[in-house]
C-alpha cells in the first residue's frame, strides 16, 4: 500500500482539517480541530502560529488514524491555507516573533487611507491586481516592523523569515530547509508582480519591507521538499508537492479548469473565483486579479475574485456572541419555519466590507426589527446574507468578464445547507451544483500535489473524478428576486462608512 495515498492540509481561519484521498479521490481518512481566535483590540484578529503547527499535527495523526494506514503510506502532502494571514520568525530559532496577524484583521486601514492618498492605488492595482486594503499581508508586515522592538534591525539581517500560513507550514514540514510559497500565495501579499512573476522591488520599498525576509515562489504544483522526520511522525522523504491559497485550491478542485468557470466557497468567509485563463483580467468593479495556480512547466493561470470577508462567522457569532443557537446545523430548520425574511436584513460587516465595496469602516447592521423578530429571522437574514453578498460579487464579476455565468459551483462547509443552496439559485438565478466532495479546498492541495509527483498524470483525469451530488435550478420569480437584492443594498448603504473617525 505504500505510496497510495495524498494527503491534504487544509489550514483555515478558524480550524485545520487533513483529509487523506485515494487514487480515485475519494475521502479515506479525516479530522478536525478548532484553534484559538485572538482579539487584542476591535478590529485585531491574530493567530498563535505554534499552536497552528500543533493543531495541525494532531489532526494529521487523527485523520492517518481514521484512514487505517501509516505516514509511510502516502505518496505526497498538499497545503491550502488562509493566505494572506501574515508570520514573521526567527529563522535560527524557528520561533515566530510574535501571533500572526490574520487577514481579517483591520490594523492597517489608515496606512491604506496614506497610500490611497497618494495616488498610489492604480500604480499598486496594475502590478499586484490588488486593492489596497488591510486585507493583504504586506501591510501587515510592514506594521510589525515598525511596531516590535528591534525587529527591523534583525530583518535587515536576514535572521528574520516571512510568510504566510503556508510557507510556515513547509517550514516546519521539512525542519527548516524549505522557505517557499507558491505562485497564488505570493500573489496575495500586495508585494509581488503578477505579470513579471517576482517580488517587485518598487513595492518592496514603498512598503519599507527588505527583500531579505521573503520567501522563494515556485509553482503550486511542484515538489518543495520531504519531511524531517524529527518534525513529521518519524518519517522521511515524504514529498511537499502541492501548495495553494484556499480559495485558488478550491477553483483547482472544482476542477474549473477552462476560462469562464466559477465557484463559491463558503467557509469563514466566501470567495468567488472565475479562471480566466493565461491572461490577467484587471478588474474595473473593485475585483481582485489574481494568480490561480502556476503548473510546472505549464503557463501560470489567472482569475478574478470577489472576496467576501463574513458568511459563515456570520454564524459563528450567532452561536458564540449571541448564543441564540448551538450548532450552524440549526440555522436550515430555523430559516424554513419562516414564509419570508419579513424585511430583517442582516449585513455582517463584522470586520468591513470586502468586494465589490471595499469599506474597512463598514460594520455590522441589522435592520427591520420588530417586536415579533425572533432567532429565526437573525438565522434566515445570516443565511441570505451570504446569498446576497455573492449576487453582488458575480454581477460585478460578470461586468468585468463579458461573460454571463452560466451556473455556479459551491462548496465548503456551508454547501451542504440545502435552504441556502436554494436561496443562492433563487436570488443568482442560475443554476447551482453541488459536488459530491464538499471539501474541494483540500481535494484541490491534494491534486496539485498528486500531480507533482505523478500519483494523477494529468488535469484531464482529474477533471474526470468530478462527480456531482446536488443541483439547484432557481424558483424565485424575477420581481421578487429584484425587490429582495433592492432591500439588501439598501441595507448595505446604511451600514457603510459607520466606524469612520
Amino acid at each position: 500500500m505504500a505510496g497510495q495515498f495524498v494527503l491534504a492540509i487544509d489550514q483555515g481561519t478558524t480550524g485545520t482539517t487533513v483529509l487523506v484521498f485515494d487514487h480515485d479521490g475519494n475521502i479515506r481518512g479525516r479530522d478536525y480541530s478548532e484553534f484559538r481566535q485572538y482579539y487584542p483590540r476591535p478590529g485585531w484578529v491574530e493567530h498563535d502560529a505554534n499552536e497552528i503547527w500543533s493543531v495541525s499535527l494532531g489532526v494529521i495523526g487523527r485523520a492517518l488514524s481514521n484512514a487505517k494506514i501509516d505516514a509511510r503510506d502516502l505518496n505526497a502532502i498538499g497545503i491550502t491555507n488562509q493566505r494572506e494571514t501574515a508570520v514573521l520568525w526567527d529563522r535560527h530559532s524557528g520561533e515566530p516573533v510574535s501571533h500572526a496577524i490574520v487577514w481579517q484583521d483591520r490594523r492597517t486601514a489608515k496606512y491604506c487611507d496614506e497610500l490611497k492618498a497618494q495616488g498610489l492605488e492604480e500604480a499598486v492595482r496594475a502590478k499586484t491586481g490588488l486593492v489596497i486594503d488591510p486585507y493583504f499581508s504586506g501591510t501587515k508586515v510592514r506594521w510589525m516592523l515598525e511596531n516590535i522592538d528591534g525587529l527591523r534591525a534583525r530583518a535587515m539581517r536576514g535572521e528574520i523569515a516571512f510568510g504566510t500560513i503556508d510557507s510556515w507550514l513547509v517550514w516546519q514540514l521539512t525542519g527548516g530547509r524549505t522557505h517557499a510559497t507558491d505562485y497564488s500565495n505570493a500573489s496575495r501579499t500586495l508585494l509581488y508582480n503578477i505579470h513579471d512573476l517576482r517580488w517587485d522591488d518598487e513595492l518592496l520599498k514603498l512598503m519599507d519591507i527588505p527583500a531579505a525576509i521573503l520567501p522563494e515562489v515556485r509553482p503550486s504544483s511542484a515538489i518543495y521538499g520531504t519531511t524531517d522526520p524529527g518534525r513529521f511522525f518519524e518519517t522521511s522523504n515524504i514529498p511537499v508537492s502541492g501548495i495553494a491559497g484556499d480559495q485558488q485550491a478550491a477553483l483547482f478542485g472544482q476542477a474549473c479548469y477552462g476560462a469562464g468557470l466559477a465557484k463559491n466557497t463558503y467557509g469563514t468567509g466566501s470567495f468567488v473565483l472565475m479562471n480566466t485563463g493565461t491572461k490577467p483580467v484587471l478588474s474595473r468593479e473593485n475585483l481582485l486579479t489574481t494568480i490561480a495556480w502556476g503548473i510546472r512547466d505549464e503557463k501560470v493561470e489567472y482569475a478574478l475574485e470577489g472576496a467576501i470577508f463574513i458568511t459563515g462567522a456570520g454564524v459563528q457569532w450567532l452561536r458564540d456572541g449571541l448564543g441564540i443557537i448551538e450548532s450552524a446545523a440549526e440555522t436550515e430548520p430555523l430559516a424554513r419555519a419562516l414564509a419570508g425574511n419579513d424585511d430583517v436584513y442582516f449585513v455582517p460587516a463584522l470586520v468591513g466590507l470586502g468586494a465589490p465595496h471595499w469599506d474597512p469602516y463598514a460594520r455590522g447592521t441589522i435592520l427591520g426589527l420588530t417586536r415579533g423578530t425572533t432567532r429565526a429571522h437573525l438565522a434566515r437574514a445570516a443565511l441570505e446574507s451570504m446569498c446576497y453578498q455573492t449576487r453582488d460579487v458575480v454581477e460585478a464579476m460578470e461586468r468585468d468578464s463579458g461573460i454571463r455565468l452560466k451556473e455556479l459551483r459551491c462548496d465548503g462547509g456551508a454547501s451542504v445547507n440545502a435552504f441556502l443552496m436554494q436561496f443562492q439559485a433563487d436570488i443568482l438565478g442560475v443554476p447551482i451544483d453541488v459536488p459530491e466532495v464538499a471539501e474541494t479546498t483540500a481535494l484541490g492541495a491534494a491534486f496539485l500535489a498528486g500531480l507533482a509527483t505523478g500519483f494523477w498524470s494529468s488535469r484531464a483525469e482529474i477533471d474526470r473524478k468530478w462527480k456531482l451530488a446536488r443541483h439547484y435550478d432557481p424558483e424565485m420569480d424575477e420581481d421578487e428576486r429584484t425587490r429582495l437584492h433592492d432591500r439588501w443594498r439598501t441595507a448595505v448603504d446604511r451600514a457603510r462608512g459607520w466606524a469612520r473617525d
